[in-house]
């Protein structure tokens, strides 16, 4: 085989190929892919040559397997296009571009699309498929409107309940079973109402419809604290929103947030730029459970909390674009390993409430620069019968971008 030794191809439910794919297929000494792909090709009529090889499992393995074949022609069979939520894009992270050739067939996004008449640069896209229906309440938003991969024929109803609990009934689900082939099925309802059984092959798409009374929240970062469950231990709503915009997320940038408390400032992390990643150390069992239900509740379960406290904590860990500390500020040496670790370019920002933690920080700012501001919040309270302003305490805040 001349080329790229390793082969993606897209398969939609027609069958379709390019002449140049069903070559590189027929070449391949081994070709992988589900039943279903090889059903397909059947179809077709395209004859293998090769090994027919299904997906071992775990998946992992399976990948491992794959890569150690390196040098030998191999195929591997995928659904719509690889790149989009797709094999092709988790081998792309894996051997370099010249080692691989990807066939594309339209993807589930634009095939649904073009049966709604959505425009899909204005679609949010997401995958569910091996993983939970929450991160849909992340894409929640009056008007939204979302297509989403799925695992099988249990996800609508699981996301039914979801928009039912999230105060958006009243919104329209469509599911589109095999689009492009013979058994292609649109079956379509409200979430509150939904009740259909459909087939495990299908795009599902949401057309997002708030409930009287239903307040969704922002991806703005800034929610109400009342948005997280806490034990009191919680960077507040106005604070945060400054404590986000000094950390400035970005899409896939890795935050440390030390003393992650409920996850406040992680979650809103995670829902202000596609693809970050955080990682919380909360030593405090009970906090680790209210900021995973928090996690879930507002659409980023992906949340890795770490039972550690920093400096320990942090060996071990992928350094960071953005480190955030709102606890364990006064442990020895916590400044100077987040410091050394943040990669170049990264923001550090941390919180402090107490004099000693002020102590740290004017330290910390005299030795590596950066700004030092304080914050004051008062907010408006009963008193008696009248009204005043009720102070929080005040939060000194050190930030600084790595040079």
């Amino acid at each position: 085989m001349a080329g790229p030794w390793l082969t993606v191809v897209g398969l939609g439910e027609d069958g379709h190929l390019a002449p140049a794919a069903i070559s590189r297929i027929k070449d391949s000494a081994i070709v992988y892919g589900g039943e279903r792909h090889f059903s397909i090709l059947e179809a077709a009529g395209v004859v293998l040559a090769g090994e027919r090889r299904p997906w071992p499992s775990p998946f992992s393995d399976a990948l491992a397997e794959l890569l150690a074949r390196r040098g030998t022609p191999v195929a591997v069979l995928a659904t719509g296009d690889p790149q989009w939520f797709g094999i092709g894009a988790t081998l792309a992270r894996r051997v370099e571009a010249d080692e691989l050739a990807v066939f594309p067939a339209p993807s589930a996004f634009s095939l649904a699309a073009a049966r709604l008449g959505w425009a899909l640069q204005e679609v949010e896209t997401l995958s569910l498929h091996g993983r939970p229906v929450e991160p849909l309440r992340a894409c929640l938003a009056p008007g939204a409107r979302i297509l989403a991969l799925t695992g099988d024929g249990s996800a609508p109803a699981a996301a039914a309940r979801l928009l039912v609990e999230a105060g958006c009934g009243a919104s329209r689900m469509t599911v589109l079973e095999h689009m492009g082939g013979p058994r292609e099925r649109v079956v379509s309802g409200t979430a509150a109402d939904w009740r259909a059984e459909v087939a495990d092959f299908h795009t599902l798409a949401v057309e997002v419809v708030p409930d009287a009374g239903t307040v969704l929240p922002a991806r703005v970062p800034g929610l109400p604290d009342a948005a997280f469950r806490h034990d009191g231990k919680m960077t507040k709503r106005e604070v945060r929103a400054v404590t986000l915009a000094a950390l400035a997320p970005h899409p896939g940038a890795l935050l440390w947030d030390i003393g992650a408390g409920c996850g406040s400032v992680a979650i809103e992390w995670l829902r202000a730029a596609r693809g970050a990643r955080a990682v919380g150390l909360e030593p405090h069992a009970g906090r680790r459970a209210l900021a995973a239900a928090n996690a879930a509740a507002l659409g980023v379960p992906q949340l890795d909390l770490q039972d550690a406290s920093a400096p320990d904590g942090l060996a071990g860990l992928p350094d960071p674009d953005a480190i955030f500390i709102g606890g364990g500020l006064t442990a020895p040496g916590v400044v100077e390993t987040c410091h050394r670790r943040l990669k170049p370019g990264g923001r550090l920002v941390a919180n402090a409430v107490t004099l000693e933690g002020e102590a740290v920080l004017s330290d910390a700012w005299r030795r590596f620069g950066g700004e030092l501001v304080r914050l004051a919040v008062q907010r408006a309270d009963a008193v008696g019968g009248l009204t005043g302003w009720r102070p929080l305490m005040p939060v000194t805040q050190w930030s600084l971008v790595k040079r």
